[in-house]
């Protein structure tokens, strides 16, 4: 080829095994992808790539897998500084004795901090995007933060600003503290809306409308999330039938169950992101995929509190845009979506008894693709024209060598700990070991300063001891 048809391009990573998640599902062994102007200009065998376009930096990708960074459909950051505690206890328990005191303790700044450790823990996983459901302070000042600290880190995403409103009867009754009630529905709205002004849809970190859980926050609350996301043209997120009870206690409340109730009030449509969605009956798993709704699945968190198992194939099979989330670091415990997409297979699996209820292939999809679908990004693919969000993955290890085929390599081989290189937007924003953007040292510092007070302030030390029978 010559010299003048040679292109100029950012970044060329090169010679990798390219795993596109593209419509032909194709994969290049060796390949290359080439940025520009933080999205993708080409992707193809390395030989004709690398002839075709000329890098001002161009990394050798022998030896690693380049595929599509990670879409965290659902997580609270703001957890991360209570990482470790409140092990043992089902659901309830676990909200009512532990992440509902542990959410009222929480300070402006120790959120920031939370959040921030937790971008860099996301990054360093080859996560992207993230949907982080914030509930622990949601003053529009905190909020906004929290958003600033996720981008400042390097994540793209949004913040799902956590509202609560007028105190239900259902709410009662499960024991919410009215510690966590600081805001009237009105004032709930008029705060996100001011957040949302702030941080509208085409920010790299936005700000969604999230009524914290559907099957106890106030119904109004609920109608006024939905109204307030199609003004603004962006999303809403929501818990969805997580607990085996939270059907039941909807349906003896107001007499049909939430997704039913959703449908019949005109409320579930395509912005709709709802997390779990465990406990649905079939009708609802119908309604949801009809709509063009998403459904955030986190089985390590549904493991870890016992909630139970997702209708993945029936909800896939309706039509649902089905992503995968960690649940934060005190429920899923890591942002480590290797992790997510291993659990997400082994659950399915044990639980329909049958091998080939999912594959390796279809939960990376849902991990990259489909979880840039749910975000709304435009990521998710190696394809020219999609946003430069890339991961890259060593190969070269122990527990990934021989390595027979790339993607189950992937899915049940690798970790977090695998990736040598973040990129989000065409920017390297992790490699070395190291977050770019984020002074590490000085913010772990902060955070077991920061860890140590407020374990203290909201009483936990009793949770803290080293053996528990």
């Amino acid at each position: 080829m010559t010299g003048s048809h040679v292109r100029h391009c950012d970044l060329l990573l090169s010679g990798g095994r390219v795993v596109t998640v593209g419509e032909r599902r194709a994969v290049y062994e060796p390949g290359s992808v080439a940025i520009a102007g933080g999205r993708v200009v080409a992707v193809g065998p390395a030989a004709e790539t690398d002839a075709a376009w000329r890098a001002a930096r161009t990394v050798d990708c022998r030896n690693r897998a380049v595929l599509p960074g990670f879409t965290d459909g659902h997580t609270h950051l703001f957890q991360s500084l209570a990482r470790g505690l409140g092990e043992g206890l089902p659901i309830w328990p676990w909200l009512n004795e532990f992440m509902w005191p542990y959410a009222i303790a929480v300070g402006s700044e120790d959120a920031r901090v939370a959040a921030t450790l937790g971008a860099v823990e996301a990054l360093r996983s080859g996560i992207t995007s993230v949907v982080d459901h914030h509930y622990g302070p949601t003053d529009p000042g905190t909020v906004l933060a929290v958003a600033d600290a996720i981008e400042a880190a390097g994540l793209r995403g949004a913040v799902a600003r956590g509202m609560l409103g007028t105190k239900t009867a259902v709410a009662a009754a499960r024991g919410l503290p009215d510690a966590l009630y600081r805001y009237s529905t009105a004032e709930e709205l008029e705060l996100t809306r001011a957040c949302l002004e702030k941080r509208p849809p085409g920010s790299r970190v936005t700000v969604w409308p999230a009524p914290l859980n559907l099957s106890y926050g106030d119904l109004d609350l609920t109608r006024g999330a939905v109204a307030l996301a199609r003004e603004f043209g962006t999303r809403w997120h929501t818990h969805c039938c997580e607990g085996a009870k939270d059907p039941a206690s909807f349906l003896e409340a107001y007499g049909v169950r939430p997704v039913e109730w959703l449908e019949r009030e005109g409320l579930l449509d395509a912005r709709a992101t709802l997390a779990h969605a465990i406990w649905l009956d079939g009708a609802e798993a119908e309604w949801i995929g009809e709509r063009g709704a998403g459904v955030a699945h986190n089985p390590p968190s549904n493991a870890y509190l016992a909630s139970g198992v997702m209708p993945l194939r029936e909800l896939r099979t309706a039509g649902a845009t089905v992503a995968l989330g960690t649940d934060g670091p005190s429920a899923g415990h890591r942002q480590d979506m290797f992790e997510v997409m291993k659990q997400a297979l082994f659950a399915r699996r044990l639980h329909t008894l049958d091998p080939a209820s999912v594959r390796a292939e279809e939960v990376l999809e849902l991990a990259t693709r489909e979880g840039a679908r749910y975000a709304g990004t435009g990521a998710g693919e190696l394809r020219p024209g999609a946003p430069a969000d890339v991961a890259v993955v060593a190969l070269d290890r122990p527990h990934l060598t021989p390595l027979h085929r790339v993607v189950p390599a992937l899915v049940y081989a690798a970790r977090g700990g695998d990736v040598v290189m973040t990129i989000v937007g065409g920017r390297v924003v992790f490699e070395d070991g190291r977050c770019v953007l984020v002074d590490e040292d000085a913010l772990f510092a902060e955070v077991r300063e920061r860890a140590e007070h407020l374990v203290r302030r909201a009483g936990f030390d009793g949770l803290r001891v080293p053996w528990r029978f």
